[in-house]
């Protein structure tokens, strides 16, 4: 998640939109936000290649926790924010995290998740200026207003280590090897994907899933460094998904089948009340989708749907357009559940 040398350019525009509250960050306040975090993690002695973590839901704050990452260096951890907190504190420690970002909202479960954890030194926390907190946790904000919003001295590319889904075992961390590079140069799989998704330029992006994804991650990653704005759907509805295409002219999406689902049992006044033109490409991956169902989004939304899958792993990844699975109907994405 970081802006292109041509930021500049467009240091008003919209970096992200909450789509329940229409609140707006540009990109001149997004990069000031992240340089803030990137100079707080380096003064907590985090260099290039460490390790951190971020449990929370979709909120205002998400996108910057793992912007910040991704220019000081780092790896960070995006944490599924429904794991108990037994489940919290197996990742924090196989990942070897020395600071946890969460929301008040989580605050409960990471702290009972931290007290086993005793290499997690500082657990900084958004939404929590009116709470009482424990010694070893700091409001978020609060925390980063002591730092300057201009980028750190050194910074480095970072990226993301998600983990599996433990489906045969506990969760293993997918970890990408990160060359000391400039952070305006992505990894090769970014690149691919980039092209593969005809991403571009000013594009808007709708961001229906939990951020804590691979799938979300590596879009609003991408929709940033193209210099688009990204919508972020707090939870999915059906309904608010399609006026939200109308009201924002989205042009990219990426959604689950069960999404795909979920809007074709619209009625249809409801269904069919708002216009979807502005939409380029809309991809997924995730779990396989049904034929019937693919077949009645491809007569709704034309030959714009894409799928995927092996993104997470980046290992054996293959993907289709619309005209190759009309060739071959019954090509599924990954089988494994966001």
């Amino acid at each position: 998640m970081y802006p292109n040398t041509d930021a500049a350019d467009y240091a008003e525009r919209a970096a992200f939109i909450m789509a329940s509250t229409g609140e707006t960050v540009t990109y001149a306040a997004f990069n000031a936000r992240a340089n803030r975090l990137a100079h707080l993690l380096r003064a907590e002695g985090l260099q290039h290649q460490d390790h951190y973590a971020i449990m929370m839901e979709n909120n205002d704050r998400y996108m910057e926790a793992c912007a910040a990452g991704e220019r000081a260096g780092l790896y960070y951890t995006c944490v599924n924010s429904y794991l108990t907190a037994d489940e919290l504190a197996y990742i924090l420690t196989n990942s070897e995290s020395q600071i946890l970002i969460t929301s008040a909202a989580k605050l409960e479960v990471a702290q009972e998740a931290v007290a086993q954890c005793a290499a997690v030194k500082l657990v900084l926390v958004v939404g929590a200026a009116e709470l009482e907190l424990a010694e070893g946790f700091e409001d978020y904000a609060s925390a980063c207003s002591r730092f300057p919003e201009t980028a750190i001295a050194d910074e480095l590319l970072g990226t993301s280590m998600l983990y599996s889904s433990g489906t045969t075992g506990r969760p293993k961390g997918i970890i990408r090897p990160l060359p000391a590079q400039s952070p305006a140069e992505q990894l090769p799989i970014f690149d691919f994907l980039g092209g593969l998704w005809r991403y571009r330029e000013g594009m808007i992006y709708l961001s229906p899933a939990p951020l804590y994804h691979s799938a979300p991650q590596a879009a609003v990653n991408l929709t940033i460094r193209h210099g688009g704005t990204v919508i972020i759907m707090e939870r999915f509805d059906p309904q608010e998904y399609l006026a939200l295409i109308e009201r924002y002219q989205v042009s990219h999406s990426q959604l689950v089948p069960t999404m795909f689902s979920r809007m074709l049992k619209l009625p249809e006044t409801q269904r069919l009340a708002h216009d979807l033109s502005s939409l380029e490409i809309a991809i997924h991956a995730a779990a396989p989708c049904p034929v019937m169902v693919k077949e009645q989004m491809i007569d709704w939304w034309g030959p714009i749907i894409h799928e995927y899958y092996g993104a997470t792993e980046g290992l054996g990844f293959a993907a289709c357009d619309t005209a190759e699975w009309l060739a071959h109907k019954g090509t599924v994405g990954e089988n494994r559940p966001w």
